[in-house]
């Protein structure tokens, strides 16, 4: 199976109910309807709540923007675009400071799948198993990824992903992109 790509400026923004911002849904695995695992980048003009999705591991990763401070759970992260993603139920209530100004922001989020994503800055290698989804999501200079099969391209603020049909060996290279590996 060869690599299905999906441009950010490609996918229409939609709006939040509660007018904080906007979405662009990336990719909704099996389906819109009803995901397993769901991607998509979205663009925080101001201060306020994040939706709750009970039942689903969320991971959240800063592309652009000062950052922000997010309250949940007791606890408060500050994440700026050189952080690490973020794990955290979608269920629980979160806060959303911006530190200065507005953000673009990357969502994983997995309902009933296994996943992580992190940050590549450099050359990451990984081992993948058959069956896997596997995404990288290219940063302002894009990405290189290497899955047995000679490498690949990933534009800019381009999500790449594919189902692995065989074991083997990844290899991902960029100066600021996200890995995401699921289980679906």
């Amino acid at each position: 199976m060869s690599w299905n790509r999906v441009r950010l400026e490609d996918v229409k923004p939609i709006p939040w109910r509660n007018g904080g911002g906007v979405t662009r849904e990336l990719l909704a695995w099996p389906d819109s309807a009803d995901w397993k695992l769901r991607m998509s980048v979205a663009e925080v003009a101001r201060d306020g709540p994040f939706s709750r999705f009970d039942g689903v591991e969320r991971w959240f990763a800063v592309l652009s923007g000062a950052g922000v401070r997010l309250r949940l759970d007791g606890a408060t992260h500050h994440l700026a675009t050189g952080s690490a993603p973020l794990r955290f139920d979608g269920g629980a209530a979160t806060d959303c400071t911006l530190l200065a100004g507005p953000t673009q922001d990357f969502n994983l989020m997995l309902r009933g799948a296994r996943g992580r994503m992190e940050r590549v800055r450099g050359a990451l290698e990984r081992t993948g198993r058959a069956g896997q989804l596997v995404a990288v999501y290219g940063g302002p200079a894009g990405a290189l990824v290497d899955a047995g099969h000679g490498q690949i391209g990933v534009g800019p603020q381009t999500l790449a992903w594919r189902i692995l049909d065989a074991a083997g060996a990844l290899r991902i290279e960029a100066a600021d992109a996200l890995w995401m590996e699921m289980d679906p």
